[in-house]
């Protein structure tokens, strides 16, 4: 008979994803500072890539057993043509011979470095894995619930690969015990008085005979009815029975909050775009709900698609407070903090009209922060500027607002990590 095997493994052939996994986690600390190395060297439009990671090799040897000193021992040389058993061989000058690469040294020691590829899942997973939105509570249910399958029993129907095989074998045990027991006990009773005629035989009797034909004849048809009790009916087959349940849901909102004023000059605008493009990255990465809300301002407030948010050149005059307003109104529009969890992250230069950075403060203190379950700021300019003045009063009163400078490109990633990690993790 020609059998045929289907490989149905998660890992395809000639792979091992669980030796890989093990890997990653055994080098995670080595893994995680070659990304972080990566990533300052690499542009946010290519940050979604995978990477070759180099690993120094004394960080992966593993131990080996090796011969100690003294004792006799016997070599054999491959290619000797210039010495016979009993010279005496001189040491070769420059080490043990571990040297090779770029690593290779006047003394003749080196080590090769271990080189890995990191798919961009992989780069992503380290990159993000001590990331997550601060203080995300479960809110009301949403309108569109989240639905998650769960165990709810067994059932007579279902598909084979359902099919669990203990409990049909134990309901076909049981269907057999009740069917079969008032037959066994019968036939175990006529087997006895067979038994006992036949040890106490009467040659002269013929009722005595002619009831052994009766009790051989008894014993069969009772035998027969037991074997054609069937050891595994369509009945007792029982398959896994799972339901679809609704959960709660998180449900999140973010506001983008960016400066296009005309003090915001070309590299100030870049380093504010690559912030939001990593925390854009970072929110649709790891939370599929999670909604985005973008607004630009500069003397006005707007809201804007995602590729106006990044991509628009529209300039003007600075009034940080029009963006505050627009996003409590669209807020109390859309999102009742009773039932979203809401979050703001704002990107400007601090450069403001002076009379308007108490009334952004105010705002913040008094309508929004109440609100909202965190609320970053960044400042695109290492100068102390008005607003930032103003929004240092606000740190020690609300746990929930964090603000953070950003002078140049290589300070974005850093300063992110530190805004976003989860509770209780390094920076």
């Amino acid at each position: 008979m020609l059998q045929q095997i289907i490989d149905r493994r998660l890992s395809g052939k000639n792979k091992s994803i669980g030796n890989r996994e093990r890997f990653l986690r055994r080098y995670r600390d080595q893994i995680r500072e070659a990304v972080r190395r990566a990533v300052s060297g690499r542009g946010i439009r290519n940050l979604e890539q995978g990477e070759d990671i180099t690993l120094p090799r004394r960080d992966v040897s593993e131990p080996v057993f090796g011969h100690g000193q003294g004792g006799k021992r016997d070599y054999v040389h491959p290619g000797n043509k210039e010495y016979i058993k009993g010279d005496r061989i001189q040491r070769p000058q420059g080490g043990g011979g571990q040297g090779g690469g770029s690593n290779a040294s006047d003394s003749g020691e080196g080590e090769d470095d271990f080189v890995f590829h990191l798919s961009k899942e992989e780069f992503m997973q380290v990159f993000f894995e001590d990331l997550a939105l601060p203080h995300l509570i479960r809110t009301q249910l949403a309108e569109v619930p989240e639905w998650k399958s769960h165990r709810a029993g067994f059932t007579s129907d279902g598909t084979p690969n359902n099919l669990h095989v203990v409990r049909s074998m134990r309901g076909a045990l049981a269907r057999r015990i009740a069917l079969g027991g008032e037959s066994r006990r019968e036939l175990r009773q006529l087997e006895q008085h067979l038994l006992h005629l036949k040890q106490h035989p009467h040659p002269t009797d013929l009722m005595v005979e002619r009831e052994i034909r009766e009790l051989e004849l008894a014993i069969e048809a009772l035998r027969a009815r037991l074997r054609h009790i069937p050891y595994l009916d369509p009945i007792d087959l029982r398959y896994r029975n799972r339901v679809r349940v609704p959960v709660p849901s998180a449900k999140a909102v973010m506001f983008c909050l960016m400066d296009v004023s005309g003090s915001m000059d070309e590299a100030r605008k870049d380093m504010s775009k690559r912030f939001f493009m990593l925390l854009y990255l970072f929110l649709t990465r790891h939370y599929e709900k999670i909604e985005l809300v973008f607004i630009r301002h500069h003397t006005q407030a707007a809201e804007v698609s995602e590729d106006e948010f990044f991509h628009a050149t529209e300039t003007g005059g600075t009034v940080v407070s029009s963006a505050l307003t627009l996003m409590q109104d669209i807020i109390r529009a859309r999102y009742p903090s009773g039932e979203w969890n809401i979050y703001g992250a704002q990107a400007s230069d601090g450069d403001n009209w002076h009379h308007d950075s108490g009334r952004c403060r105010e705002l913040l203190s008094e309508q929004i922060l109440p609100l909202c379950r965190y609320y970053a700021y960044v400042q695109v300019a290492e100068a102390e500027q008005n607003l930032w003045e103003e929004y240092t009063q606000l740190v020690e009163r609300h746990k929930n607002f964090a603000m953070r400078k950003v002078s140049e490109a290589s300070d974005i990633y850093p300063v992110f990590r530190d805004l976003f990690k989860k509770e209780g993790a390094p920076a």
